[in-house]
């Protein structure tokens, strides 16, 4: 779950300006819920099942010459599970209330119990073993129940792995484009075995056809990443989102299909360097990797928070419009600082001129339509820097 240390970089300037002359109206919800598709054909066990296309997706506009491009912002969530907090519960409404579309990144081992352990074999890891914690029986069927739940409102699944390993000789830092295919295998098999391994026949199939559903994740502690590619592109996968990069808009890997989208890294208002948009980073630059069991900071701490996403978010807006990429855990660190900054953030960014929140899958089906050439011009565009001359001059004349 956690995405590694620090990772501080340099400072690269402060917080954008305003909004900008062109800010002239709020962007409204793209869709709501709808039923699913009254027919489905099982998949496996049953687990999982095609229903057909996902509904609630959003329309998007696409590029034109001499006109800015959509401010897209990706919300994603490392592991996906939900514990008694019930947050993914907590931003699923969050997100059909403003109109927006999430990526959750599932942990495999979440739709899997420990008593069935020994059903994962690990990459260079004894048969059975995690370096997070098997979730309790009723949080493993809250869980799928809510991954269902989640497609179905328009949020996309893509995988955070399974056993997420960090450190020794099996962290997946030194696995192979082998091991990562077996990890994946392992995810797909977790997520369409569920009802075989956990005997519950009460909980609905999952609504969706995971192996085609799945088609990009974020790599444990954001390690491994060259080892994943070969077999990402093997399997046909669509992007990768396990670094921080500068804020600019993405380009694929070299010789490859997929999409390299990293998480931003923002502005960190009150410090002297930027963070990657990620809470486990800004509680690992305000109270170190743990969370502190002394609250005193607890509401300025948030308020950084909030304020990276929104600084991250302005200086796109009112320059280079790459997309902003954040990434967060349905955790409460902190006092759960971090998950209020961030649906703080999102009903803020909702609001604003030309944003859409998209999920990764929606990002690259926008992507892989756009003209070629100008997807170029915009990456060749700095951090926070809009074309000379201004978006009336984008894309016109050669």
């Amino acid at each position: 779950m956690l995405a590694g240390g620090a990772a501080l970089t340099a400072a690269l300037g402060g917080c954008g300006g305003g909004l900008g002359p062109s800010a002239t109206h709020a962007t409204t919800p793209t869709h709501k819920p709808t039923p699913a598709s009254p027919t489905a054909t099982p998949i496996g066990d049953g687990s999982t099942s095609d229903t057909g296309p996902q509904p609630n997706q959003p329309v998007l506009p696409d590029l034109v010459p001499g006109v800015a491009p959509p401010q897209f912002v990706v919300i994603s969530w490392d592991g996906g599970g939900e514990t008694d907090a019930a947050l993914l519960t907590r931003f699923r409404a969050v997100a059909r209330e403003i109109g927006a579309s999430m990526t959750i990144f599932l942990s495999g081992l979440y739709t899997l119990r420990g008593v069935d352990a020994k059903d994962y074999r690990p990459p260079r890891n004894g048969v059975g073993r995690s370096d997070i914690p098997f979730l309790s029986d009723a949080s493993v069927r809250r869980t799928i129940e809510g991954i269902g739940q989640a497609w179905l409102e328009g949020n996309e699944i893509g995988t955070h792995f399974n056993g997420h390993f960090c450190g020794g000789s099996g962290s997946v830092a030194n696995w192979s484009p082998d091991d990562w295919r077996s990890e994946i295998d392992q995810a797909i098999w977790m997520v369409t075995h569920w009802r075989s391994t956990t005997g519950w026949a009460d909980v609905p199939s999952l609504p969706f056809d995971y192996r085609t559903e799945l088609i990009g994740g974020r790599t444990p502690c954001l390690l491994g990443q060259q080892g994943l590619i070969p077999t990402a592109a093997t399997l046909g996968w669509r992007y990768d989102s396990s670094t921080g990069g500068r804020q600019v808009w993405p380009r694929l890997f070299d010789g490859t299909q997929v999409w390299n989208i990293p998480m931003s890294i923002v502005p960190f208002p009150g410090h002297t360097f930027e963070v990657i948009a990620m809470d486990y980073n800004y509680m690992a630059n305000q109270s170190g990797p743990q969370p502190a069991k002394d609250p005193r900071h607890w509401v300025k701490w948030g308020k950084e928070a909030r304020a990276a996403l929104l600084a991250g978010h302005e200086r796109a807006l009112t320059g280079n419009r790459a997309p902003l990429i954040i990434g967060n855990h349905f955790e409460q660190w902190n006092g759960g600082v971090y998950m209020d900054a961030v649906e703080q953030a999102m009903r803020t960014m909702a609001a604003a001129p030309d944003t859409h929140l998209v999920s990764f899958k929606q990002l690259v089906r926008w992507l892989d339509r756009q003209d070629p050439i100008l997807l170029k011009s915009l990456q060749a565009l700095d951090v926070g820097a809009a074309p000379a001359g201004g978006w009336s001059a984008f894309g016109v004349g050669g």
